[in-house]
């Protein structure tokens, strides 16, 4: 049986972006659904995928009250999807900062490990287009020190472009996961890594959106910097 594969999007005033990304999707693979996870969008980006959703039966939509983070609009998304019994899963932002293009190369490596990565950073090499030299050193400096911290053995610890393994997500409590801003990403990095099982990452090209506002603030820069101390803690006295 082929497997069943989500593409979870969260999204917050992108109707520019989504009604070209969300075909953009489904034309890479037979297996690939969409799942749009809309924080209440003033300008109705909820609206629009209702209507996308009515005609094709490939794309859902989860409808919440708010702007409510990152974090918890991937958790709702997960739990819908393991409900479900989708066998792959990913993440994936709404601004083509991620290329979908890229998704059958996810799909054929999810075969070989559990959860398939998305890198910016690998081997070294840069592969970030359009960003201000702020934002850059700002994104390259927090997975280095992410890294030093937590001990985890990937270069892109705070990347949003992945695919877990349904048994990957099964074994984690959603409901411990406390991060919401990107330190969400590294979290979850760290979650599944200290089960054992198998990350690998695949180098990918991201560039910044060009339609749209940016959701970085300096509250989730925060959040960050502390969570990867937490997350260390956790670990050494048993909670992870």
């Amino acid at each position: 049986m082929a497997s069943r594969a989500l593409v979870i999007v969260p999204t917050y005033n992108e109707r520019f972006n989504i009604e070209r990304l969300i075909p953009a999707i489904l034309v890479q693979d037979s297996s690939l659904e969409v799942l749009v996870v809309d924080d209440g969008s003033p300008d109705g980006t909820g609206a629009i995928v209702d209507e996308i959703a009515q005609a094709n039966p490939r794309v859902h939509v989860i409808h919440r009250s708010g702007k409510l983070g990152l974090g918890t609009a991937y958790i709702a998304g997960f739990r819908w999807a393991l409900e479900r019994k989708y066998d792959l899963i990913f993440e994936m932002d709404a601004d083509f900062s991620h290329n979908p293009e890229t998704l059958p190369e996810f799909l054929s490596m999810a075969n070989e490990a559990d959860l398939v990565i998305g890198s910016r950073y690998q081997n070294g090499r840069v592969n970030v287009v359009n960003w201000p030299m702020s934002r850059l050193l700002l994104s390259y400096a927090a997975n280095l020190y992410a890294r030093a911290i937590t001990g985890l053995p990937i270069a892109d610890t705070t990347a949003g472009f992945k695919c877990f393994r349904r048994n990957v997500l099964e074994s984690i409590d959603l409901s411990a996961v406390k991060s919401n801003g990107y330190a969400f990403q590294i979290e979850m990095h760290f979650r599944v890594w200290k089960r054992g099982f198998r990350l690998v990452e695949i180098p990918i090209i991201f560039v910044d959106r060009t339609e749209g506002v940016s959701k970085m603030s300096k509250k989730i820069v925060r959040e960050a910097i502390w969570m990867v101390w937490r997350l260390r803690w956790w670990s050494i006295i048993g909670r992870i």
